[in-house]
C-alpha cells in the first residue's frame, strides 16, 4: 500500500502522458492510416518514444538500475541498423524494460515491438499503445495463436525503420517451481537439465523465422543476467530506488545462418537455450559475460528531458483546469475520487510486472531466478 503512494506521482504523469498519447494514436488510426500505414507506423514509433521513455528514465534514472551490455565488435556495427528478431531468457520482473534500455540507447525504442499475452492488452496506457503500435497478441492456444502469428510477423513487411520483434521463448517467467518442472520433464525426456532456463517452446520462433527470413537481417541472441553482488531488479524496488546491475550478452546471428527445415530451427533455438545455461553458470562465477566484450556507454539524457516537459506540462495545466474545482467540497471528492482510480491503475500496472510469489533467488546462483516485455512475452501453448 505504502509503495503505491510512493508510485502515486509517477503514477499520475505516466497515466496521464499516456491517455493524451492514446488519444493521438486513434487520431491517427482514424485520420492518418487510411491514408498511409508508413506514415500511421512513423507516427506511433514517435508518440511510444515519448511514452516508453518515461519507464527508461524510471529504470535509470530514478531506479538507479544500471544496463551493461557485452557484445563483439562485428555485432556492435549493426545494432540499431536493422531489423532483428530478438530472443532472450526471462530472468527478472523487469526485463521487457531493460530491453526497452537497451534499444533506446540504440535510436529503436519507437520501433520495438513483442509477442504478448492476449491480457496485455487491457492494461491501461501500457495494453493499449501496443494495440495500437501493432504489438502480437496470443491467446495461449496455438490453433488460433498460429495464424495470428503468421499475419503478425507478415505485417512488419516494408516497415518504415529498423523494429526489433522480442520474443521470451521459454513461454513464462522463471521461477524456482518452474524450473524444477522442466528439469523433472527434461530428466523424463532425455533432453538438457537446465540449471538456470526454462525449456523453450519453439513454435513461436520457429513461425517468426519462417515469415520473417524474408526481410529481417538477424537474429539477436539475447542472454540476460543480474550481477552476483546485486538484487534482483522489480518494479516495486525502482519505485523505491533500490539500485541494481543488469548484464546484457549479445550475439547477432545474420538470419542466412540460420537452418533451413522447421526442425532443425527449432533444435537452434533449444541449443541456444543449453548454451544461455553454460553462460548463466559462468557468469555466477565471474559477474561477467568476458570482460573483453564489454561495451560501456553513457545513459542519454533524453528521457530525462521528456519526464520535466511531461510533468511541467501535466502540473502547470492541472492547476490552470482545476483552480475552481478545488474550491468546493464536491471538487475536492470528485479529485480524491481520480486520484483513487489511479491509485487502482497503479496498482494494477505494478502487479502485472511481478513475477510469481515462488521466485527463485537471483541471478548468479546455482538455481538462479525474468518479465518480460515489456520485454514482451511468448506464451504459446505446446501442443
Amino acid at each position: 500500500m505504502a509503495l503505491s503512494f510512493i508510485a502515486l506521482p509517477l503514477g499520475l504523469m505516466f497515466l496521464g502522458s499516456g491517455l493524451i498519447l492514446n488519444i493521438f494514436q486513434v487520431l491517427s488510426l482514424l485520420v492518418v492510416l487510411p491514408f498511409s500505414r508508413k506514415a500511421y507506423r512513423v507516427t506511433n514509433m514517435v508518440l511510444m518514444n515519448q511514452l516508453w521513455s518515461q519507464l527508461v528514465w524510471l529504470l535509470e534514472w530514478w531506479g538507479g538500475v544500471e544496463v551493461k551490455l557485452y557484445t563483439d565488435e562485428d555485432s556492435l556495427k549493426y545494432i540499431g541498423k536493422e531489423h532483428a528478431l530478438l530472443i532472450c531468457n526471462h530472468r527478472s520482473d523487469i526485463d521487457w524494460l531493460v530491453g526497452w534500455c537497451l534499444s533506446h540507447r540504440f535510436g529503436v525504442l519507437g520501433g520495438t515491438r513483442a509477442v504478448m499475452k492476449y491480457s496485455s492488452i487491457f492494461l491501461p496506457v501500457v495494453g493499449w499503445s501496443m494495440y495500437f503500435s501493432e504489438y502480437v497478441f496470443l491467446r495461449r492456444s496455438w490453433a488460433q495463436d498460429e495464424v495470428t502469428l503468421k499475419a503478425g510477423y507478415q505485417s512488419l513487411k516494408g516497415f518504415p525503420r529498423p523494429f526489433w520483434l522480442a520474443l521470451f521463448v521459454e513461454g513464462t517467467r522463471y521461477t524456482q517451481k518452474k524450473l524444477e518442472d522442466a528439469q523433472k520433464y527434461a530428466i523424463e525426456n532425455n533432453m538438457h537439465v537446465p540449471r538456470n532456463v526454462l525449456i523453450p517452446r519453439t513454435k513461436g520462433f520457429v513461425s517468426a523465422i519462417a515469415n520473417l527470413r524474408e526481410f529481417t537481417p538477424a537474429v539477436y541472441d539475447m542472454t540476460l543476467a543480474v550481477a552476483t553482488d546485486s538484487p534482483n531488479p522489480t518494479m516495486a524496488g525502482i519505485m523505491k530506488r533500490e539500485a541494481s546491475t543488469v548484464h546484457i550478452h549479445l550475439r547477432r546471428v545474420p538470419m542466412e545462418m540460420m537452418p533451413k527445415t522447421d526442425e532443425e530451427v527449432s533444435a537452434w533455438c533449444k541449443e541456444a537455450f543449453v548454451k544461455k545455461d553454460d553462460m548463466l553458470d559462468e557468469h555466477a562465477k565471474t559477474n561477467s559475460f568476458g570482460e573483453h566484450l564489454y561495451r560501456p556507454f553513457v545513459p542519454s539524457k533524453a528521457p530525462l528531458y521528456i519526464v520535466i516537459v511531461w510533468s511541467t506540462f501535466l502540473l502547470t495545466s492541472s492547476v490552470y483546469l482545476l483552480r475552481d474545482v478545488l474550491s468546493t467540497s464536491r471538487g475536492f471528492m470528485y479529485i480524491s475520487g481520480v486520484l483513487l482510480v489511479v491509485f487502482v491503475m497503479v496498482e494494477i500496472l505494478i502487479g502485472a510486472s511481478k513475477a510469481d510469489r515462488s521466485t527463485g533467488p537471483k541471478s548468479g546462483s546455482r538455481s538462479s531466478s525474468v518479465r518480460n516485455t515489456a520485454a514482451v512475452e511468448t506464451e504459446v501453448k505446446e501442443e
